[in-house]
């Protein structure tokens, strides 16, 4: 069977999405890498007015079941490591409660994002198990965010920033 990354073409505008503008093609950690490459992008949103934050952020989510089923569909192969779109999304959900400045905030985040993406506590290990295509990559990863947020409302809570 041949590399599913051999059918990812850069040129083509949903395999460059859905690998984080590459980021994804990394031959280690993949998803932590996407995760790291989609810190600059959240540097950018957070330029915008807040309710334009959120709606980019759910609109990369609602394209993102398209971006990465059409991918997967490509490669020939569910959910594959080199699919990082879902991390940037699960990354900015994170971030969405996160004062724009301070870098101790996007470190959190994103410690807390990789654990919550890596380690999948119910209910993200039952999405990412049950439900598949483009909505089950994306899902697990939405959620994941959703569990990095509160904990970093908590966190920063708890230490005062």
């Amino acid at each position: 069977m041949r590399d599913p990354k051999l059918y990812i073409k850069l040129t083509n505008p949903w395999h460059l999405l859905a690998t984080g503008f590459g980021s994804g093609l990394s031959p280690v950690v993949p998803g932590t890498v996407g995760t790291l490459a989609s810190v600059p992008f959240y540097y950018l949103l957070i330029q915008l007015p807040y309710p334009a934050y959120l709606g980019v952020t759910v609109l990369a989510a609602v394209l993102g079941v398209l971006i990465c089923r059409n991918t997967a569909q490509d490669m020939g192969v569910h959910d594959h490591g080199s699919i990082v779109w879902d991390e940037f999304v699960g990354f900015w959900i994170t971030m969405a409660i996160a004062p724009p400045m301070g870098i101790h905030w996007v470190i959190s985040g994103f410690v807390l994002f990789r654990f919550f993406d890596m380690v999948k506590p119910w209910p993200i290990s039952w999405l990412d198990k049950n439900v598949h295509g483009g909505l089950g990559i994306m899902v697990d990863d939405i959620l994941a965010g959703f569990m990095a947020m509160i904990s970093l409302w908590g966190l920063g809570h708890w230490m005062g920033w």
